[in-house]
């Protein structure tokens, strides 16, 4: 036996399960892209380690900056873990999230070093201005649609498998 179901009933029951998913999907994007302000931080942390290194440091003096440099990283990660109020199963971490990482590093290290090489012949002052403001605009010019590239690949995946 069948009970009649009304049309509109049926499509107000699914935009009522429909809108919650909506939600969530734009809160992890919110969350992934941690906001310009957190690319503007790392990208201002890079700056001013490349630029220190570009000063020439000692070959002691080159530790303690690396040192610093992840410390200073590792600061704005931990305030955006702390403030999301969203965590991804780690099932959704999808090859996308991966590749972007790799291909991030490659980028940015890749333009940190040709940079490096071409401003050899200058003096290691304007050389190390030179390699840092290069790869720091490279970095923010990656970020951006690196970070809408893997969230709307979680945005396809929730709405292609129906969840």
């Amino acid at each position: 036996m069948s009970t009649p179901v009304d049309a509109e009933q049926a499509w107000n029951e699914l935009q009522r399960i429909r809108v919650p998913q909506e939600r969530v999907l734009d809160e992890a994007e919110r969350s992934a892209s941690g906001g310009p302000g957190a690319a503007y931080a790392t990208a201002a942390i890079m700056w001013v380690f490349l630029a220190g290194l570009g000063l020439g440091l000692p070959p002691w003096g080159v530790w303690p900056a690396v040192a610093a440099y992840v410390v200073l990283l590792s600061v704005p990660a931990v305030i955006h873990s702390r403030r999301s109020r969203m965590r991804l199963h780690r099932s959704r971490h999808n090859w996308r999230m991966f590749a972007t990482f790799g291909a991030g590093g490659v980028i940015t290290g890749g333009t940190a070093l040709l940079s490096g090489r071409l401003a050899d012949s200058f003096e290691p002052m304007p050389a190390g201005l030179i390699q840092a403001t290069a790869t720091t605009i490279v970095f923010l010019l990656f970020v951006g649609p690196a970070n809408r590239w893997v969230a709307d690949s979680l945005r396809g995946r929730c709405e292609g498998t129906g969840r």
